[in-house]
């Protein structure tokens, strides 16, 4: 699906994306390659261990000050909601994983606030309170309506990655 055709993410909704849904959103890959880094990797959308999913694999270099892959979706609106935080159903390869969300006040490509977990060979719900996530080269708070980005990465070591996602919601 071309982000052009792609549905809008509903900001009142607690899913943000369910990889289940009729209608999945639109998610876009990168690498460290926009920076001069060597990693490579890429995004598929599959059934992974029984569920759709949307799944980030690759191999992260730290050569060229490299050091990530990643797949990020663009939200349509601020959420509406008293939400908390992110939660995200998640297998993987064991390794740790970053989400980093971005915010309306950023402006520099490398700001984010970023939160870890660990990926297991088994379906897992992850819940990323929004006290979990500290500043990247940003100062501030972080709000919910805030939110316009969302991106899950393999980075900051060298890495065979491999993480699915299946759905990312707003936790109450």
């Amino acid at each position: 699906m071309s982000k052009s055709d792609a549905p809008a993410v509903p900001a009142s909704a607690p899913d943000i994306d369910d990889r289940s849904s009729p209608a999945p959103a639109a998610w876009r890959f990168f690498t460290d390659g926009v920076m001069g880094g060597v990693s490579r990797g890429g995004m598929t959308a599959e059934t992974a261990a029984g569920r759709p999913a949307l799944c980030l694999r690759g191999e992260v270099r730290l050569e060229n000050n490299g050091g990530f892959i990643q797949m990020a979706l663009e939200l349509t609106a601020p959420p509406v909601g008293p939400w908390r935080g992110i939660e995200l159903d998640v297998l993987g390869n064991g390794r740790r994983y970053g989400v980093h969300l971005r915010t309306a006040d950023m402006t520099l490509p490398w700001q984010a606030w970023r939160a870890s977990f660990t990926a297991p060979p088994v379906w897992h719900t992850v819940q990323l309170p929004f006290t979990a996530f500290t500043p990247y080269r940003h100062v501030g708070t972080l709000e919910a309506a805030a939110v316009r980005r969302i991106g899950v990465l393999a980075l900051g070591e060298a890495m065979t990655a491999e993480v699915c996602v299946a759905r990312v919601a707003w936790l109450r």
